[in-house]
């Protein structure tokens, strides 16, 4: 059976929409017909409507899904497959469950191909912007093993503890960035409307103006004059930036740049190797060989020079060397991580090693950034004061001078 995604007419004449299963859209019609639905259009799950074949609507059929979708999908199914249920009736259960039409379309189409004799790993891949690389290789892994439910479980944690740090991170860097557009707003409207209206009753006086109140008056005029143009200006900036990003090459070269500046340096490095780590012991811990997981954990690094790194590292590791020693020539990777690989590879529990670097990593990060928002919080606010008073000291410095005048 496929997934048909369907617009129709109720009884009191309303849009509905909606995913229904069938053999063919005939049957689909059918059904809805038999709930009193009058169908609009039917067209498979996979399949724009048309009515929803703009950009916009194409892009959010086949975006990525929230982490947090993932993560629920994942555990349902591995509760559901730990409960010896089929898999087709497993997808089948977790789409229902889910309010999404996007999502439950999604999951009926892979059933359908579970039920047409795939693997839960092929019918996955169909879907790379929703399940990478790593969660079809797991998978796989785990179907070949006979423990696809204890492989769901792993994923299930794995996809939740991403969640988990990102939302820490972001929750980390809303405040900042709150603190900064409030500064530059609060900056932007005295400037434009507040200041002017202030220093223009200097402007009839004969005495030259104190250079402080000279600037604030150049300033303001240029916010008022060209304000909107640098805003207009930094938008498409940062929009022709993104652009130029796309090329591999100059993409390589900013990100290469980024790695030589002091303390991004450290935080990037930090940030992708413990992803590495923790990919990579997921994987083996999954069953994936080692090759195959040092390509794919490769893969999910965000930097580029680093991702060309841990691809040498793999050719290492490919032509007989230790993983720790490849990783020692690198030269990227963080040395306690180097020997904590060093002393799993020893021990016969390089998984489990790699699982403790990564969280090391991860806390070592969580503390720098912890710290660094401390800084930064009481230095936009001293920043801001201080703006504030050298343009209350423009203001007033004038009329101290008129005071001593009239005295």
């Amino acid at each position: 059976m496929t997934a048909y995604r369907y617009r129709a007419l109720n009884e009191q004449g309303k849009l509905v929409k909606g995913v229904l299963e069938g053999d063919s859209e005939r049957q689909v019609r059918a059904a809805l017909r038999g709930k009193s639905l009058r169908p609009v259009e039917v067209d498979e799950a996979n399949q724009p409507l048309a009515g929803e074949r703009s950009g916009l609507r194409l892009s959010q059929l086949f975006s990525r899904i929230s982490a947090g979708d993932l993560a629920l999908i994942t555990r349902q199914l591995a509760t559901l497959v730990d409960s010896n249920l089929p898999i087709d009736e497993a997808l089948q259960a977790a789409a229902q469950q889910s309010r999404s039409a996007r999502i439950k379309g999604m999951l009926l189409q892979v059933r359908s191909r579970v039920a047409e004799g795939h693997t839960l790993a092929y019918a996955l891949g169909e879907f790379p912007q929703v399940f990478n690389e790593m969660y079809c290789a797991m998978v796989k892994a785990g179907e070949h093993a006979g423990y696809l439910g204890p492989v769901l479980e792993q994923l299930a944690d794995y996809t939740e503890q991403r969640q988990y740090a990102n939302q820490k991170l972001n929750n980390a860097m809303i405040y900042p960035f709150i603190l900064v557009g409030v500064a530059v707003a609060v900056i932007g409207l005295l400037m434009a409307f507040v200041v002017p209206k202030l220093v223009g009753i200097f402007a009839h006086t004969q005495k030259e103006l104190p250079l402080l109140t000279q600037i604030l008056i150049a300033s303001s005029e240029f916010v008022q004059n060209y304000g909107v143009w640098v805003v207009v200006g930094v938008v498409l900036a940062v929009i022709l930036f993104r652009r130029l990003l796309r090329n591999p090459r100059r993409r390589r070269r900013w990100h290469q740049l980024l790695l030589k500046v002091p303390g991004i340096s450290g935080m990037l490095t930090a940030m992708d190797t413990a992803r590495f780590a923790s990919t990579l012991s997921i994987l083996m811990a999954s069953g994936v060989p080692l090759l195959e997981s040092l390509r794919i954990a490769g893969e999910v690094l965000t930097n580029l020079v680093l991702r060309e790194d841990s691809a040498e590292v793999a050719e290492r590791v490919q032509e007989g060397g230790s993983l720790h020693r490849a990783m020692q020539q690198s030269g990227r990777f963080p040395p306690m991580m180097v020997h904590m690989v060093a002393s799993g590879e020893a021990s016969g529990e390089l998984e489990s090693m790699l699982s403790r670097s990564a969280m090391n990593q991860e806390r070592e990060l969580e503390m720098t950034l912890t710290r660094s928002m401390t800084l930064l919080e009481p230095l936009m606010v001293v920043l801001m004061g201080g703006l504030v008073l050298l343009i209350v000291l423009a203001i007033l410095l004038p009329i101290f001078d008129l005071n001593t005048m009239v005295n």
